[in-house]
C-alpha cells in the first residue's frame, strides 16, 4: 500500500506562485504515471499534468505554460509548480500514481483570489 501526502496548498492572489509537493511513502520509480488532478466545486475531478516513468510530461490545455510537474525520484516525491494563477485554477489538487492500480493523496485546498 503507498501512501501519498500532499502539501504547499493555500491561498494567493492571481499572477502569483505556489508549489505544490506530493511525497511517497515508498519508491516512486515503477509508477508508470505520477499525475496532478484538481477538483473545483461543482465540477468533475481533472487531470492537470502527468509525467511518466520516462520524464514524458502532458498538461491540459487550460494549464499549458503555466503549471510544470516534475519527479524527484531520490526524494519519492513528485511537484507541481504553479505560476500566473488564476482563480480559476482554485480547487483541491490531488497527487495520483499509477502502476497497477491508481493510488490517491488526500488533497490539498489551493484558492486564487482575484
Amino acid at each position: 500500500q503507498v501512501q501519498l501526502v500532499e502539501s504547499g496548498g493555500g491561498l494567493v492572489q492571481a499572477g502569483g506562485s505556489l508549489r505544490l509537493s506530493c511525497a511517497a511513502s515508498g519508491s516512486i520509480v515503477s509508477f508508470i504515471f505520477l499525475s496532478w488532478y484538481r477538483q473545483a466545486p461543482g465540477k468533475q475531478r481533472e487531470l492537470v499534468a502527468r509525467i511518466t516513468s520516462g520524464g514524458t510530461t502532458n498538461y491540459a490545455d487550460s494549464v499549458k505554460g503555466r503549471f510544470t510537474i516534475s519527479r524527484d525520484n531520490a526524494k519519492n516525491t513528485v511537484y507541481l509548480q504553479m505560476n500566473s494563477l488564476k482563480p480559476e485554477d482554485t480547487a483541491v489538487y490531488y497527487c495520483a500514481a499509477f502502476r497497477s492500480q491508481n493510488y490517491w493523496g488526500q488533497g490539498t485546498q489551493v484558492t486564487v483570489s482575484s
